[in-house]
């Protein structure tokens, strides 16, 4: 079992930041693959970002330099450093993680609007 739990979310300007932050239950390094996913209304599930235990990361194509993925073991988080953010990036961000089956956190919403 893993229980997730997001925090982070908020109303930003555009080109403004945003750091979302994901706290696991068990140790990190103990589960395959952890990330970021969102989902904007009235769209699919997209993925954001992951990252394994060994450190490779992955992005998707609309965030890569903008947004970084990283993990603090010793706090058993990983976190999502959110740059220059766009009204398109408005969508409720669920941190993810796989172990033995898919895990999700609740989701915490982020709004990029002026």
């Amino acid at each position: 079992q893993v229980q997730l739990v997001e925090s982070g979310g908020d109303l930003v300007q555009p080109g403004g930041s945003l750091r979302l932050s994901c706290a696991a239950s068990r140790s990190i390094n103990n589960i395959n693959v952890m990330g970021w996913y969102r989902q904007a209304p009235g769209k699919q599930r997209e993925l954001v970002a992951t990252i394994t235990p060994g450190g490779y990361r992955n992005y998707a194509e609309p965030v890569k330099g903008r947004f970084t993925i990283s993990r603090d073991i010793a706090k058993n988080t990983v976190d999502l450093q959110m740059n220059s953010l766009e009204p398109e990036d408005t969508a409720v961000y669920f941190c993810y993680a796989f172990y033995l089956k898919n895990y999700w956190g609740q989701g915490t919403p982020v709004t990029v609007s002026s």
